[in-house]
């Protein structure tokens, strides 16, 4: 991996995410990472935080890469595939792009190396989780690349079958949205009994960690450590009532549901959207 020259085409926060975690990791050198985007603004923060090259030319960018990863807004891809020429035949192309499948890349490119994944947006601080798989032209070697960088945001998993990528999306892509969302529901709950906000969130925060880490350290089923707080007759078991009585897993069923329905159509249509989940700030 340190020999591997690795070029960024869009350097938004899963860009520096991902720039980030290899330098952290010492699975590249700075020299060997290029950064092209637009804003010359932006380049110029990226070498001065990072010590990367950077430019505006997305072709001398990609041209000398073994990797080029594509992680431009959606609804750019297009333009920036049209304008994209002189990569490496034996070059990998990795895109973190939510809703662009492999064939509109390697057709887009005219390239058949392509790595497509789901990262999501805990990625920016190196506990996220990418789901990811590639072309039939992509080697071992190239699978090890990929894996290595992907493992820069967090944990990765590999699928064989990329319908999954669109599943990966409504689940753990937007799967924050739904964690911040409980958060939030559950201090306005707090402050409406009469707690400071402040105290409120201390406590749910740690209450949503903590529940976490219990989960990992005790290795068993989330329903059986739910059965472990809940009392007969007691207050858990009257919330847990309450909740079942108002759908809340059907509704959570639904929701991601509908998330996943949505990234299908995304994927059919032309890259005019940005599909929830997916970050990038250039």
């Amino acid at each position: 991996m340190l020999k591997k020259k690795i070029a960024f085409i869009g350097p938004g926060v899963m860009a520096e995410a991902m720039i980030a975690g290899l330098l952290r990791k010492k699975l590249a050198q700075p020299e060997h990472i290029t950064v092209s985007g637009p804003r010359r603004d932006r380049g110029e923060q990226l070498n001065k935080k990072y010590g990367i090259k950077t430019t505006t030319d997305n072709i001398s960018a990609a041209s000398h890469a073994d990797v080029v990863v594509l992680s431009v807004k959606p609804q750019r891809l297009s333009e920036v595939m049209k304008g994209l020429k002189g990569i490496r035949s034996d070059a990998l192309v990795l895109s973190i792009i939510a809703g662009a499948n492999i064939k509109k890349i390697s057709t887009g490119l005219k390239h058949k190396s392509v790595v497509r994944s789901m990262p999501n947006t805990p990625g920016q601080i190196g506990e996220g989780i990418t789901v990811w798989t590639s072309s039939k032209e992509v080697t071992s070697e190239q699978q090890e690349t990929a894996r290595a960088i992907l493992g820069a945001l967090g944990d990765e998993v590999f699928v064989e079958d990329e319908s999954y990528l669109d599943m990966a999306t409504a689940l753990s892509g937007s799967g924050p949205a739904y964690v911040f969302l409980f958060t939030e529901a559950l201090i306005d709950a707090g402050v409406h009994m009469g707690f400071p906000r402040r105290i409120a969130e201390q406590l749910v925060l740690q209450t949503i960690k903590g529940s976490i880490a219990y989960y990992h350290h005790a290795e068993r089923h989330p329903a059986t450590l739910r059965n472990q707080v809940t009392s007969p007759g007691g207050t858990s078991a009257e919330a847990l009532y309450y909740l079942d009585k108002a759908g809340f897993r059907t509704a959570i069923s639904r929701a991601v549901w509908a998330a996943y329905q949505r990234s299908l159509e995304l994927g059919k249509e032309k890259q005019g959207h940005i599909p929830e989940g997916h970050v990038d700030d250039e």
